[in-house]
């Protein structure tokens, strides 16, 4: 289990984030329009996960809108920005900003992919939704980068998540 921390507060998660080396545990998780995706879907594309607590928070949507600005000046990279959020509220939240460069994926309904990822928060006001995470791809699913945002109230280390890919 890992200490995260929240409005100052410790949380614990369900676990560790998959280690740099690794392939990354098979997902399956809801796009917009309510079909699945799965890890498979990207395969031979270089993937940044944005994990999250919620696409409404102000950190959560800034991280949004960073990692489609950044995407955008790089080769085969898809962003995947995954929370618990219902798919209608993060679709919304793309169509309102007018953003392109990000795929929204919403672990509501199966639960599984915050505790194979390790970042389902156990405990204190937002017990059950996802702790603020980055895991970068290699395009055969590798683990290139991992960041445990440890306050949640910051913003992931953009710089460091993007340099495996450049």
């Amino acid at each position: 289990m890992s200490q995260v921390t929240l409005k100052g507060k410790q949380v614990t998660t369900y676990g560790h984030l998959p280690e740099k080396g690794e392939k990354a545990p098979h997902f399956e998780l809801l796009k917009s329009d309510l079909t699945i995706a799965t890890l498979q879907d990207y395969k031979g594309k270089r993937v940044i996960m944005n994990i999250f607590p919620s696409i409404d928070t102000g950190v959560c949507a800034t991280s949004v809108r960073n990692f489609n600005e950044k995407v955008g000046e790089l080769d085969n990279v898809v962003v995947l920005n995954i929370s618990r959020d219902l798919p209608f509220a993060q679709q919304r939240f793309i169509n309102d900003e007018h953003l392109n460069n990000v795929i929204n994926l919403s672990d509501f309904r199966e639960r599984n992919f915050g505790k194979d990822y390790g970042v389902e928060m156990l405990e204190g006001p937002w017990e059950g939704l996802l702790s603020r995470a980055v895991v970068v791809l290699d395009e055969n699913a590798k683990i290139l980068y991992t960041e445990q945002v440890k306050n949640i109230d910051h913003e992931p280390d953009y710089l460091e998540a993007l340099k495996p890919l450049l």
